[in-house]
């Protein structure tokens, strides 16, 4: 897989949250939580850990002493699930030795696995899908009474009302849509997340009110499809479209006092207007990156996943968003070796990338996954056959960012501080406008400090397929 910059619906990748909170009661001892996957799985851990801490949980130093373990799960591809397994059996050793140790798994392994997680991991203590996070203390009441739960039915998710405990003091997650209806044949998040649910704009602009205020400068809004935001709420305009669109939404919220960049993700081609780039274009604070993944460079490959769209579809969009915003960033993902890919419609997917010229492309080899229908196609590539071919992809994205990276050097950018660069406390480190993650010096020439949240010129010396670096203009 290529660097991650922005985490993706179809990558994996492991975080820990462990933050210790000011303040924080701990009546109940200490929690750790892991988190698989998407920015979506991020975000509800985020709203975990906030309802933890508001039980009277404190952060834990580590995973292996902590009084309570959650594991907040991602299903989209094998190995993500495989790991799992292997953290919980770690876990459930430490569960037969200390029978007071909380063991919780959350997210979409939970949903997909449901009661059969039990059977295999009898040690677990509470088994609950993402459209339960917001419940969390009522379910680990539950456990305290002795029962052993499992949350997973269908929930229509109430307005969020928690208090996320941030994993940054900067940047801020912001669900504005849950679930998906889509139904690409490869995809198990539709059976794990549920069916879509938008939350109203008033609630949202609500939100980041509160964040901003908290000095939060830069909000991402997430969807797992979130060009689809609004579709389920009602409402028509005179000009007779839906009186919510994620166009509408971002025109609601973009006046909000103190917040200096938004950001969206993840978009879908099938739904992605002219009107919502027009949009981006004219609203200052919408930071010029788009991700929209394509997944594939062959219309019958993208027919057989059910995408909905072209490649020409594509092209055009990324053509209009260069025309509105030359200087755009565009990412991506994509999947190779899905079950009857040939050879020349793998090449197609190459070529699509050299032409579109993406700065970062998420790129994973088809994963089966359970009650899906590619799954139990006949025609499925060998698994030698779909390595090889993520190889020379993985080659050829890091080729291409790095000649897109290229534009930056020489260039003042302008940079959101967001804390110090953990490989070396003599640099901070932000992002661009076009989400670049800078490495620059922490502080001013003349030894004045710079603070996270300041935003700070910075002249491009070095560039990297996926990063930069620079001095203080």
């Amino acid at each position: 897989m290529a660097e991650n910059v922005g985490m993706t619906a179809t990558e994996t990748s492991l975080h820990s949250m462990a933050i210790p909170a000011a303040g924080a009661a701990t009546g109940r001892g200490s929690y750790w939580i892991t988190t698989f996957g998407c920015q979506m799985n991020k975000a509800d851990s985020e709203r975990m850990a906030g309802i933890l801490e508001a039980m009277g949980y404190s952060a834990g130093s580590d995973e292996h002493s902590a009084d309570l373990v959650l594991y907040n799960t991602c299903t989209i591809r094998d190995n993500a699930e495989q790991k799992v397994y292997s953290y919980l059996g770690r876990q459930a050793q430490r569960k037969r030795d200390n029978p007071h140790l909380t063991l919780v798994v959350a997210g979409c392994v939970a949903q997909q696995e449901g009661e059969a997680l039990l059977r295999r991991v009898p040690e677990l203590d509470l088994v609950m899908g993402p459209q339960h996070a917001n419940r969390l203390e009522t379910l680990l009441i539950q456990v305290e009474s002795g029962q052993q739960v499992v949350a997973t039915g269908e929930h229509h998710i109430l307005e969020d009302i928690t208090t996320a405990r941030r994993d940054s003091a900067v940047c801020a997650w912001v669900n504005v849509i849950y679930g998906c209806n889509e139904r690409c044949t490869y995809c198990v998040v539709p059976a794990v997340r549920g069916r879509e649910q938008s939350r109203l704009p008033e609630a949202i602009r609500l939100e980041m009110e509160g964040l901003a205020a908290q000095g939060f400068r830069e909000i991402t809004l997430l969807g797992q499809n979130i060009d689809a935001y609004g579709r389920d709420l009602p409402g028509i305009t005179p000009e007779g479209r839906r009186a919510h669109t994620l166009t509408d939404l971002l025109q609601h919220v973009h006046d909000v006092k103190g917040l200096e960049r938004i950001r969206f993700a993840t978009s879908h081609p099938r739904y992605f207007t002219d009107r919502l780039i027009d949009a981006c274009a004219d609203l200052p604070k919408v930071c010029e990156h788009f991700h929209i993944p394509f997944q594939s460079g062959d219309d019958d490959v993208l027919r057989a996943m059910a995408r909905g769209y072209t490649v020409e579809r594509y092209r055009r969009i990324i053509e209009r968003i260069r025309r509105r915003m030359p200087d755009a960033s565009i990412s991506a993902d994509v999947i190779v070796g899905f079950p009857g890919e040939t050879d020349a419609q793998y090449r197609r997917t190459l070529t699509l990338i050299e032409e579109i010229g993406f700065d970062l492309v998420n790129t994973a080899a088809y994963s089966p996954r359970p009650n899906t229908p590619a799954a139990t196609w006949p025609d499925q590539l060998e698994e030698a056959v779909k390595v090889a071919r993520l190889q020379e992809l993985n080659a050829l994205v890091e080729q291409v960012a790095r000649q897109r990276s290229g534009r930056y050097l020489g260039r003042v950018e302008a940079v959101l501080v967001e804390g110090v660069n953990p490989k070396n406390d003599q640099q901070l480190m932000g992002r661009t406008r076009s989400n670049r993650l800078t490495f620059f010096p922490a502080q001013q020439a003349d030894g004045t400090p710079i603070a996270a949240g300041d935003s700070v010129a910075v002249r491009i010396e070095a560039v990297r397929p996926f990063s930069l670096s620079g001095s203080l203009a």
